[in-house]
């Protein structure tokens, strides 16, 4: 394991002359000095009040305040009370492609010593550190930076660690006595052991904590949400120490993310006016205390172990009858869905993600009715399937096609349901019949979208918004016979009022080449 020691030093200046000069303001906003040419320039033709200046600068993002730092003096000197550091690899500009981590290390620690030399004593309001892709970034450095970035005044606070690292690091709880946590409104921390005790101080101003890859116990955990009587935002995930969750009596909790605890098996809340719900891991004990009423908006996503739909079905209403938007994902679900247990009475948005159905190949899309049933307020149900593929029990191939699965013909009426929409839609006879079912039950319906392609609702627009997502060959072919199946056994049964759209693979539907 290597050490690496850098000596803290102040920035190198930019030399004299137009070429040397632009070429490193452009490359390097993070060496800067005073004594260029085009600072000379640019100074002459600044006459504004010295307070004015800094407020301009601390208006930059961070890159444009460096720049300026280096092109003028006046911004030199204001550059050590920029108050908003966000310091990684991408702002840093640094080589990913370093050949190894040693060199990209110490590239990380020359870089950012220097800025944190400038700003010793004067504090920011908002510090991020991300420390990836640095697996050999001895703690020792994180500690100096971190004992200059946490004064009195900071507001926001980030540490990112790189989770597979060579030394795990423990967060300097000291840190946080009373006079600098009094002030921290947004606090975040990631791959990183975190044990706070007694030397914590009140958080009274913080309104939003986020622990990601954190080692914490439950006690300890507890305990500083204890000090946290203004916490409105919780975000959770990762936290494997934890077999048990409790969560305070927040008075002012709202938001309440947990997700993918390798252990857990219970959640408790007693934060009275929890809102919205969000967990991802395996169906759970879960108790929400007195926000039990209040709870309104759901999100439930299993994607290592089945059957999230028959938990729902069993115990959601139970846990937050009141919900008005309920999200629900399931890897597979090994058995059909059963009778709702209970009714979700304000329960206005449904939206249900199958991710995997080749691992469900006799599941009866009609049993979903189940959750319409107990739905009356319902207005959207939208039901997603992950990866289309081909299914055994497609309605062209079984014998009396037309007819309505008598298991799941309900006496109920769905007259508040507006729009409905099914992705991924294929020829499966239980999903003819959930359609139809719909039809024939919901003279308020406006709007049903059968989708055969993964969701044209759902393109790929952090890449391109016009770009369609991926179809293997067997899905393109089951499309086909998806939109056979519609015009046979559900376009004449579609009221004059009622807005059918059906959704097929289009010219820009990539082909899954592993297939």
């Amino acid at each position: 394991m290597e050490i690496l020691e850098v000596p803290v030093q102040a920035p190198p200046r930019i030399g004299n002359g137009p070429s040397s000069s632009a070429t490193e303001i452009n490359n390097s906003p993070w060496q800067y000095g005073d004594d260029s040419q085009s600072a000379s320039i640019v100074e002459s033709k600044m006459q504004l009040p010295q307070d004015i200046l800094h407020h301009i600068h601390a208006l930059m993002p961070m890159q444009d305040a460096a720049r300026a730092a280096c092109a003028s003096r006046c911004f030199l000197r204001s550059w050590r009370f920029y108050p908003r550091l966000n310091l990684n690899v991408d702002t840093l500009r640094i080589d990913k492609n370093t050949p190894t981590d040693v060199e990209l290390t110490r590239d990380f620690i020359s870089r950012v010593d220097p800025i944190m030399l400038n700003h010793a004593g004067t504090g920011v309001n908002m510090f991020k550190l991300t420390t990836h892709p640095c697996f050999s970034l001895h703690p020792s450095y994180v500690d100096r930076w971190l004992q200059i970035a946490v004064a009195p005044g900071i507001k926001e606070f980030e540490l990112e660690m790189t989770r597979v690292s060579k030394m795990d690091y423990d967060f300097p709880c000291s840190l946080l006595s009373r006079e600098r946590a009094s002030s921290i409104q947004s606090f975040l921390l990631g791959g990183c052991s975190f044990h706070p005790g007694i030397q914590i101080g009140q958080m009274s101003s913080l309104t939003s904590l986020r622990l990601r890859s954190v080692k914490i116990t439950e006690e300890e955990l507890c305990g500083f949400l204890s000090q946290s009587c203004a916490l409105q935002r919780l975000l959770l995930s990762n936290c494997h120490n934890i077999v048990v969750l409790k969560i305070p009596h927040l008075l002012e909790l709202n938001y309440l993310e947990v997700l993918n605890f390798r252990i857990l098996e219970v959640i408790e809340s007693s934060a009275p006016k929890l809102s919205t719900f969000i967990y991802v891991g395996p169906p759970i004990q879960i108790s929400l205390g007195e926000a039990l009423l209040q709870v309104k908006k759901m999100q439930m996503i299993c994607h290592r172990n089945p059957d999230m739909l028959h938990y729902g079905s069993k115990k959601l209403s139970s846990i937050a009858p009141n919900i008005q938007k309920l999200y629900l994902s399931t890897r597979n679900e090994t058995v059909n869905t059963p009778k709702a247990l209970g009714k979700f009475l304000q329960l206005k948005c449904l939206e249900i993600l199958l991710l995997t159905p080749d691992l469900s190949p006799g599941y009866d899309f009609c049993s979903l009715v189940s959750f319409i049933d107990a739905s009356p307020a319902l207005e959207t149900f939208i039901l997603r399937i992950e990866r289309p593929a081909k299914r055994h029990d497609s309605i062209l191939e079984v014998m009396n096609g037309d007819s309505m699965h008598p298991m799941y013909v309900s006496e109920y009426r769905h007259d508040n349901l507006k729009n409905m929409m099914i992705t991924g839609f294929c020829s499966a006879k239980s999903m003819i019949d959930l359609t139809n079912h719909i039809l024939e039950k919901t003279q308020s319906l406006e709007y049903l979208t059968l989708d055969t392609t993964r969701g044209y609702d759902r393109r790929n627009d952090k890449i391109d918004p016009c770009q369609c997502l991926e179809m293997s060959k067997e899905a393109l072919l089951e499309a086909e016979r998806a939109r056979l199946a519609i015009r046979i056994y559900v376009e004449g049964r579609v009221p004059s009022n009622v807005n059918l759209k059906v959704i097929e693979p289009c010219s820009n539907c990539h082909t899954d080449t592993r297939s």
